[in-house]
């Protein structure tokens, strides 16, 4: 037990004694809570649209103006022949053309049906899916507006209609911070414990302390503990400044139990730290053990669930994200800040990171080698 105090008291001076250290641990996730959040926007807004009026009608005027009314569009213009508005698309100055045909008003009265041309600039693919589903959803409410405009309605409609209702549980609001924000927070821990503590190790390598650490009597898991220990003190200290900026600036409060999430993250950020570690004892310089932290981060982040729902994934990928720790805490903050789960809902995700963290430092203790 003295031993892996002395290590501690060590390793606490290290940390302190380097500012870049500090400000890394305990400035850099603050910066980016709250400014990735407020970039991270799901909604695509501002769509640049030329518009190809041939029609001149009272109905094409409408149906522009109810586009335009919809805050996602901007009106880049009216060109008189696709030519022109082609040339927008090409130049990058529009997004979306939409072309109404010289009958569109005769056709939609007189045969009850007409059709408009819209061209995609599809070189963002995500503002192209979003822009055009967003111009077909309010160009077929303009339909159904002039539709219930012909109808006359009598007692009992002749022609059935379906309504739909909906309720948003959890995210009343449907604000994307709600449940960008928790997951957000699991990165920036994530990055924190996983580089820093790949960095540890191998740094004793660099400046050569490590060859006094093998000549001297201290046991491998003890030596690994004294390493541990600090940078799980440090997490979840970045962690509790994580969620204290939610509340002030965001206003997020969990409906679940603060005690949960720490619960969770204490066993998250032994896991983490372990793969660090594992990392740090087989590579040989600082250099190896970013590049290596920063490929297994990047494909942690992108397979964890935060930008791209899981069940979307093929199915090769869907199975990478069972071994991926960062998807488990990503789905638990979810779960406790929005809907309030208990231990009992998240028990399955503690099991299973429990075990990631068994595993990981159990192999980290087993790779670090005392021999020169």
């Amino acid at each position: 037990m003295r031993t892996i105090l002395f290590i501690l008291e060590k390793e606490f001076r290290q940390i302190f004694r380097d500012p870049t250290v500090l400000r890394l641990m305990l400035l850099m996730p603050v910066i980016q809570l709250i400014v990735l959040p407020m970039a991270a926007d799901y909604e695509v807004k501002n769509i640049r649209l030329v518009v190809l009026d041939h029609d001149k009608s009272t109905y094409a005027r409408q149906m522009v103006s109810k586009i335009t009314s919809s805050g996602y569009f901007l009106l880049d213009g009216s060109m008189s022949n696709m030519a022109s508005a082609m040339n927008e698309v090409e130049h990058d100055r529009a997004d979306l053309v939409l072309e109404i045909p010289a009958d569109f008003e005769k056709n939609l009265v007189r045969e009850n049906n007409s059709q408009v041309f819209m061209a995609v600039n599809a070189i963002n693919g995500v503002r192209a899916n979003l822009g055009s589903a967003y111009l077909s959803t309010i160009i077929r409410d303009y339909n159904e507006s002039i539709r219930l405009k012909w109808i006359q309605q009598p007692r009992s409609n002749p022609e059935p209609r379906i309504e739909t209702t909906n309720s948003n549980w959890y995210n009343v609001h449907m604000n994307y911070r709600q449940f960008m924000v928790p997951g957000i927070l699991v990165i920036l821990l994530t990055m924190v414990g996983a580089i820093l503590s790949a960095l540890n190790i191998v740094r004793e390598k660099e400046i050569g302390t490590i060859e006094q650490i093998n000549v001297s009597p201290i046991r491998k898991h003890h030596f690994i503990l004294g390493k541990l220990i600090p940078f799980w003190i440090m997490g979840q200290f970045v962690l509790t400044m994580g969620l204290t900026v939610a509340r002030v600036v965001y206003g997020i409060v969990p409906a679940g139990s603060y005690g949960l999430i720490y619960l969770f993250s204490s066993v998250y950020l032994l896991a983490i730290l372990g793969l660090g570690l594992l990392i740090s004892s087989y590579v040989q310089t600082q250099q190896q053990a970013m590049l290596i932290s920063f490929f297994i981060m990047m494909v942690s982040i992108l397979l964890g669930g935060l930008y791209t729902s899981i069940e979307s994934m093929p199915v090769w990928a869907q199975y990478i994200t069972r071994f991926n720790a960062v998807s488990y805490f990503i789905e638990v903050m979810r779960m406790v800040v929005l809907k309030g789960s208990g231990l009992r809902d998240i028990s399955r995700h503690l099991y299973t990171v429990m075990g990631f963290a068994l595993v990981l430092n159990t192999w980290a203790v087993l790779a670090y080698s005392k021999r020169q």
